[in-house]
């Protein structure tokens, strides 16, 4: 993700998370901590032709990762597309060298739920009142081996096309495009 990307991530932000949308000023900082040697965070964006269609955010500290964000436009649901923006942050957990990944998801987001299992997420807790203003709670989920959830996951996954950019290790799913730059 990039300084340009900020306004169509907002507008999609605001589309699929009315309630709880981050703040341009979120974005900004998350970006912040995305550049130079100490970068601890990595955030992607999926492209079809010109459309932002997705970005996912991880952050990093310590040996333990934090997905701070996925989001998807509705029009891509059940396409892959948020398999391969999961598969890209944890290449980058890998990268950051994390041997465990938190996150917290809406506990009525059942869709996201079930993608995260599928890589070997696990329930472990609660968190009421987490997403404001709706004081919707949060389900606490954990992956404790992330390089063998991306191998079991993607192995016969084709890439998506599109470019790639910015400077992270390894390959990126693509349409993704990524940089070194919620929760």
């Amino acid at each position: 993700m990039r300084w340009w990307d900020i306004d169509p991530v907002l507008e999609l932000e605001r589309e699929l998370f009315p309630e709880d949308a981050w703040s341009r000023g979120m974005f900004w900082s998350e970006l912040a901590h995305s550049r130079g040697p100490e970068a601890t965070r990595r955030y992607y964006v999926a492209v079809a032709g010109e459309r932002l269609v997705g970005y996912a955010g991880l952050a990093a500290q310590g040996d333990q990762g934090d997905v701070q964000t996925i989001a998807v436009a509705r029009d891509q649901w059940g396409t892959g597309l948020g398999g391969r923006l999961l598969t890209g942050l944890l290449r980058a957990a890998t990268a950051f060298e994390c041997a465990e990944v938190m996150l917290e998801c809406r506990v009525d987001n059942v869709r996201a739920q079930k993608l995260y299992e599928r890589f070997g997420f696990e329930a472990i807790g609660f968190r009421r009142g987490y997403y404001q203003p709706g004081n919707v709670d949060a389900v606490v989920m954990r992956l404790t081996d992330p390089v063998t959830a991306v191998t079991a996951v993607t192995a016969g996954q084709e890439p998506l096309p599109g470019p790639v950019s910015g400077p992270a290790p390894g390959p990126v799913p693509g349409p993704v495009q990524g940089t070194d730059p919620h929760g």
